[in-house]
Order: C-alpha cells, then sequence, then structure tokens
C-alpha cells in the first residue's frame, strides 16, 4: 500500500448494495482519513464520497430477458470500469453483491495484481457449489454476512471474514409492539397476521391467490383477525389490490414501504421465502414460510441445490425452526394448520422467540466496521482475524 491515503474501488449495483456499500466506505474513511473513492454506486454511497463513473441504476437489471436486451451495454460498462479501475491503480476493489457483474471484474483485476474483496457471497453454498472454483481464483477476500457462509469458505481454504448482518445491527434487540400498532391504527387487543407474498410480479401472481384462500379459512376461524400486506412498491400494490377480495376489505391494510412496521404490529407473519424471513426472525416474529415456482425451473433447481433448509432462520439454525412449505407441499390447509399453530400454543412462540433473539445477538456485530477491519488486514498483509 502507499504511503498516501488509499484508494478504494467499490462497485454496487443495486439500493442494498448502496447501503451495505456507504456503510463500509464510512468505517474505511474513519481508518484511513483522506482515502478516496472511485467505482459506481447510489445516492447512499455517493454522499459518502464515492466518485461514481455513471449511474448504478445501469446496472441494476434483473431477470433473463432484461439481462439479455442489457447484454451489450452491461458489458460495455464492464470494460469501462476494468481500463478506469487498472488506469487508477487503488489499493483494492471492492465488489459489492452484484455477483455475476461483480466477479468477473474482480478476477481481472486479481490476474493484474489489484488486491479484490467481494462483500455478500452468492449463494454457492446453496447451489452450483462448483462455483467456489471461480470465486477462489478471482478473490483475496470473502466478506459474509452469516456465520454458515464463512464455514463453507474456510472449507474450501478461501480467505474470509464473517462480518454479521447490517440488518441485525439496525433492527433493536427489543421490539416495542404496542407503539406499532399505535402507528398503524391497530388495536392492542386483536390478533394480526403480517402477510408478504413477494417484491417481485412473478413471486405475487403465484403467491396471493393461495394467500388470499388461506386468510379467507383463517378469517372464518377467528373472525377478529386482521391482516397487514406490505408492497415493495406502487406497482406491487396495485397488483395486490388487484389479486385482493372485497370480503377481505375490511380486514385487510395495504401499504407501500412499511414491511418492517407491519411484521413488528403482527403476532405471526406469513411470507414468501427470501430476505423478509430474517427481517422476521430479527422481529422476533414467529413465521410460516412458503414458496412456489414453475415446475420446469423446481425441476431443474432439484438437482443444483444442495441446503438441507430454504429459510434464513432455519439456515441459521441447523435446523427446521419454523415451516417451510414449498412446492406442492404449500397448500390452503398447511398455511391455516401452521399459522392457527403459532396462534394457538404461546409457549412455543416464545421458544422460539428465544431462539430467534440469540440468533440476532449472533448476528449483531457491527457488520460495517467488521468488513474495514478485515479489509484493513488484507491491505497491511495481516492474518484475517475474526474474534
Amino acid at each position: 500500500m502507499s504511503n498516501n491515503a488509499p484508494c478504494f474501488a467499490i462497485v454496487a449495483g443495486e439500493a442494498s448494495g448502496d447501503i451495505l456499500g456507504a456503510g463500509l466506505m464510512q468505517a474505511l474513511s474513519a481508518r484511513y482519513p483522506g482515502c478516496r473513492f472511485i467505482g459506481v454506486g447510489g445516492v447512499e454511497m455517493q454522499a459518502s464520497g464515492l466518485d461514481s463513473l455513471f449511474p448504478m441504476d445501469r446496472l441494476s437489471v434483473m431477470g433473463i430477458t432484461e439481462v439479455l436486451a442489457r447484454l451489450p451495454e452491461l458489458l460495455r460498462l464492464r470494460r469501462q470500469l476494468v481500463e478506469t479501475v487498472l488506469a487508477e491503480k487503488p489499493d483494492a476493489y471492492i465488489g459489492i453483491d452484484s455477483p455475476d457483474f461483480n466477479l468477473p471484474i474482480a478476477r481481472r483485476l486479481h490476474e493484474q495484481g489489484i488486491r479484490t474483496v467481494h462483500y455478500v457471497s452468492p449463494s454457492v453454498w446453496a447451489w452450483r457449489q462448483g462455483r467456489i472454483h471461480g470465486i477462489k481464483a478471482s478473490i483475496d477476500l470473502m466478506l459474509c454476512l452469516l456465520p454458515f457462509e464463512a464455514r463453507f469458505y474456510e472449507d474450501h481454504q478461501v480467505p474470509v471474514a464473517f462480518v454479521g448482518h447490517p440488518l441485525a445491527d439496525r433492527v433493536p434487540l427489543t421490539l416495542d409492539v404496542p407503539a406499532a400498532r399505535q402507528a398503524l391504527k391497530i388495536p392492542a387487543d386483536v390478533p394480526v397476521l403480517a402477510v408478504l407474498p413477494g417484491s417481485r410480479r412473478g413471486e405475487v401472481g403465484k403467491m396471493m391467490p393461495v394467500f388470499v384462500a388461506a386468510m379467507h379459512a383463517l378469517l372464518r376461524r377467528r373472525p377478529d383477525l386482521r391482516f397487514l400486506i406490505p408492497a415493495a412498491n406502487n406497482e406491487r400494490l396495485e397488483q395486490i389490490q388487484a389479486l385482493l377480495p372485497a370480503a377481505l376489505a375490511g380486514q385487510v391494510q395495504v401499504a407501500v414501504g412499511q414491511s418492517r412496521e407491519m411484521m413488528a404490529a403482527a403476532d405471526v407473519v406469513m411470507l414468501t421465502s427470501g430476505t423478509a424471513s430474517l427481517e422476521a426472525m430479527l422481529l422476533n416474529k414467529p413465521m410460516v414460510v412458503g414458496y412456489r415456482i414453475g415446475w420446469f425451473s423446481a425441476l431443474i433447481l432439484s438437482r443444483l441445490v444442495k441446503a438441507p433448509h430454504v429459510a434464513l432462520p432455519n439456515l441459521l439454525a441447523g435446523e427446521r425452526l419454523v415451516p417451510e412449505l414449498i412446492q406442492q407441499d404449500l397448500t390452503v390447509d398447511a398455511l391455516v394448520e401452521q399459522v392457527e399453530h403459532w396462534f394457538d400454543h404461546p409457549g412455543a412462540a416464545d421458544s422460539l422467540r428465544q431462539r430467534f433473539a440469540d440468533m440476532h445477538r449472533q448476528l449483531r456485530r457491527g457488520a460495517s466496521e467488521r468488513a474495514a477491519r478485515a479489509v484493513s488486514q488484507l491491505l497491511a498483509g495481516e492474518p484475517i482475524v475474526d474474534d
């Protein structure tokens, strides 16, 4: 590393990565006053001092069709990034998530002698495990949010640091449920189920019909039951409202961007598998996790996926703490039975909350500062120490 303040190239491709990147940049700036940041990021990273080479939303693509349509531009942007980073010769390149974009860049830079870091492991531990060889050849350090990810890299002799999850740092260990209900104008004494059908159109289209049918059945058993449905954006809001029958209208609140508030106010959560299950766990909420994809995709994934569980709380615990209803197991009767279990067995729900609180503390490590420390150890040529 040079005697002057270091320069970091840092690239994020979506909003979640922008938040992670900003936290890491602030922690690095505290360690290295006057350090410079170049690369790609959004408003959070730019506010933290990033000189963004082009708008981050040029990298924010989803789905095979959109990627193919934008492929020439994405390849051009990747070439531009590599050329700029090679010319700048930063002390390290840090790719944040977006592995299909960042890891090929890291491979090229690594071959040219630039130290490379990847922040947020791809799900290589769960499926297509052969990717580990390409990752090992591309990076000098992997920064993992979850402990079982770090163990996988250790087993494959890839330098790794488990830094904890930034969301665990932001969500308080104790939750004020009465305040959450008051904010949503929900009486303190009514049972509440939060329903999270997913953030993508396809997910909502597949999950809402079975969730709605389960809501009908649950309402027949519990006429005072209230439902809270957060929508990821205005488009999802319209889609969800179109799928909600008039018979449920008086019992349902739907709003954009209030997933944490709505889960905090709920007794139980019924959700589509994904990062929402981690947030529900951090909020200490008993949950039922479901997922359904097309039969052909399911056939392919069944041959590739190695993970024993799909829900993040179960993966973290190494056992089935919360029910997973996947593909043909996702039925109305199964959803109703599992949701009712949490309402009818408060002792089991309390035991689950205690496990969740322990797991929350395990993930609450000061992720940004730990990530910055691991990067500084890499730059100094020191062993990556994880205490």
